[in-house]
């Protein structure tokens, strides 16, 4: 069997609930194709660089999965039938990547603070001690 890794973008109408339950109807897909999914990950609704079927957003996923090529086809197959999904891509790899996703773990870091939590800046003069530049000044 060969390892694949999937990226599914399926329409900004549904709801979390809904995008999850395609996951689990795609891993189930795998799995009666003597498949199996190492690992799901729902990125959720982000938006899209350029719009694809009139939408702005979409739910992303991406699994990692063991399977033969024509249980991934199966997939495919089922993906381009349903109405819900805008994109998907396949992307077959020499080994599947558990850790982690880039999306994710650019989410959970938390070292970035929130906006209300900003440090206060010392080193700036305030509002009002600050001058001001007039039309007049040359």
């Amino acid at each position: 069997m060969a390892f694949y890794e999937h990226v599914v973008i399926s329409r900004q109408d549904i709801s979390p609930q809904q995008a999850e339950a395609l996951n689990d109807t795609l891993k189930s897909l795998i799995e009666e194709g003597g498949g199996t999914v190492a690992k799901i990950e729902y990125w959720g609704l982000r938006n899209l660089t350029y719009r694809v079927k009139k939408n702005r957003k979409g739910h992303y996923s991406l699994l990692a999965i063991d399977a033969p090529s024509a249980a991934v086809k199966e997939m495919e197959r089922q993906l381009s039938i349903n109405e819900d999904v805008l994109r998907f891509m396949t992307i077959r790899v020499e080994e599947l990547d558990l850790e982690l996703s880039p999306v994710l773990a650019r989410r959970d870091r938390g070292d970035r603070p929130e906006r209300g939590d900003r440090p206060d800046r010392g080193d700036r003069p305030e509002r009002g001690d600050r001058p001001r530049f007039d039309d007049n000044q040359a």
